[in-house]
C-alpha cells in the first residue's frame, strides 16, 4: 500500500502539471491558428487584387 501511495506521489504531480500546461497551451494554439488563417486569406485577397 505504501509503495502505490509513493507511486501515485511521484508521477501525480508530473501528471497535473503536463495537463495543466497541456490545457493552457490548447487555446493559445487555437488563437494561433485563427491568426494564420486571416493572414492567409488577406494575402491571398491581396494577390487576387493585384
Amino acid at each position: 500500500m505504501d509503495a502505490l501511495v509513493a507511486l501515485i506521489g511521484n508521477v501525480g504531480f508530473p501528471i497535473a502539471v503536463s495537463i495543466y500546461l497541456l490545457v493552457r497551451i490548447e487555446s493559445k494554439l487555437e488563437n494561433l491558428t485563427v491568426s494564420i488563417n486571416t493572414l492567409s486569406n488577406i494575402l491571398n485577397n491581396f494577390k487576387d487584387n493585384s
